[in-house]
């Protein structure tokens, strides 16, 4: 393999959504982008596939558009079970988008097209190698070394994942950290009981404070998971072995229907859900996404907030100027707390509700009693329609708190 030298004003590690929308806020303010990912595009990314109302926002202010991802599937509701087994339905509206599914497969390979489209340098197939940050005092540069390419640039913001090789580059990873969460996945096909058109979570007894779900996709598929709270009282072993048994459940196979079979083999990932305690920055350095453990810490969604975090990080280093990181640095800290820490926070004191079988119990039987317009915002506060604490940052209020129609209206 030949050895490229270039350079642009910003260097992106990793083609992931918030990857790609960093590129894409970029080029669109006349920036030069260099996006380099070790992987080959497309690929697959084990995740539970669902979009909800922030990261369709996102994706619609991106200029995705949903046709472009072949098994994409518009949801209008979700179905909940308690841990008694009581079930109730909680409708979206249907003004606009609020919820999706979209492989992850698809979707990141049709967001890095957007980006390739807006003028983003893509080198996928080139594996980041190491960081020189030696010259980012005198001359304004950081050196990124890749596989077949040497990329000096302004910035660099790393959406290389939960395990990013760049935080480690700069020595400000931690070494033990596994995650907050565990994630199993596996798609399924030949569903044809409700779980081919309906959303399910199944608060189960045994996964508290997490959930299994049931997200349905076209042609009678569906992305079926579960995950747990990385808490130190199960070995991996034992978690694995929750997956035949929860498959084998009675109202989940009711769910799936009794034709459903098994795609492949199933996957596991770590979620990092610590926005609120990791550094954001390091020198000339933005971490977004996984690498930011942006993941919101209740539901183990993450990629609205990878999308978020990107096109925050595009805007505070296009707000600082070419030669300004600690201003950059300082927008980017202040904007992601603004956004996402308060909700952070409540979500860890809701989990730590939720994580009773009482809590679980109660939540539901509120909702089932709360009448339909309840259950609608509910579904919408469930789907981040408006951030998870916005009652309680009144910095955040607007005119259409819970009334602004969905994304995509038109």
């Amino acid at each position: 393999m030949t050895h490229e030298n270039l350079s642009a004003d910003v260097v992106i590690v990793g083609g992931g959504p918030a990857g790609s929308a960093a590129a894409i806020e970029f080029c669109r303010s006349g920036r030069s982008v260099i996006l380099i990912d070790k992987a080959t595009f497309p690929r697959d990314k084990c995740c539970g596939d669902g979009l909800t109302t922030l990261a369709l926002r996102e994706l619609e202010h991106l200029g995705l558009d949903p046709r472009t991802v072949h098994s994409w599937f518009d949801v209008d509701g979700a179905v909940l079970r308690s841990p008694s087994g009581r079930e109730v339905k909680v409708p979206l509206p249907n003004d606009g988008r609020y919820a999706a599914v979209a492989p992850r497969f698809e979707l990141d390979s049709a967001l890095l097209d957007l980006a390739r489209d807006a003028g983003t340098n893509v080198r996928d197939g080139h594996g980041f190698r190491a960081l020189d940050m030696s010259r980012s005092e005198s001359d304004s540069i950081v050196t990124v070394e890749a596989d077949g390419l040497t990329v000096d640039a302004r910035y660099v913001v790393a959406a290389d994942g939960m395990w990013s090789p760049v935080r480690k580059a700069t020595g400000s990873n931690d070494p033990g950290y596994l995650g907050e969460w565990h994630g199993f996945r596996q798609y399924a096909s030949g569903v044809t009981g409700t779980a081919s058109r309906e959303l399910h979570v199944w608060f189960e007894p045994d996964l508290l404070p997490g959930y299994a779900w049931s997200f349905p996709l076209p042609g009678n598929r569906a992305n079926i998971g579960f995950g747990v709270l990385r808490d130190g009282t199960r070995t991996g072993k034992e978690i694995k072995a929750i997956w035949p048994d929860l498959l084998a459940r009675s109202h989940i196979v009711d769910a799936l229907g009794e034709e459903f079979t098994m795609e492949d083999r199933h996957t596991a990932w770590p979620i990092p859900a610590r926005i609120d305690s990791l550094p954001l920055t390091s020198d000339r350095v933005l971490f977004v996404g996984d690498a930011a453990a942006a993941t919101d810490v209740m539901t183990g969604e993450g990629i609205g907030q990878a999308l978020l975090t990107g096109r925050i990080a595009a805007e505070s280093i296009v707000a600082a100027g070419a030669t300004q990181p600690d201003d950059a640095a300082r927008i980017y800290a202040r904007e992601v707390q603004h956004h996402l820490v308060a909700d952070h926070r409540m979500s860890l004191a809701l989990g730590s509700v939720l994580a009773k079988p009482w809590g679980a119990r109660g939540a539901i039987r509120v909702v089932a009693s709360s009448g339909t317009w309840g259950r609608r915002n509910f579904a919408r506060w469930m789907f981040e329609d408006e951030p998870r604490a916005v009652a309680l940052t009144p910095s955040r209020w607007h005119r259409q708190v819970l009334t602004r129609p969905g994304a995509y209206r038109d």
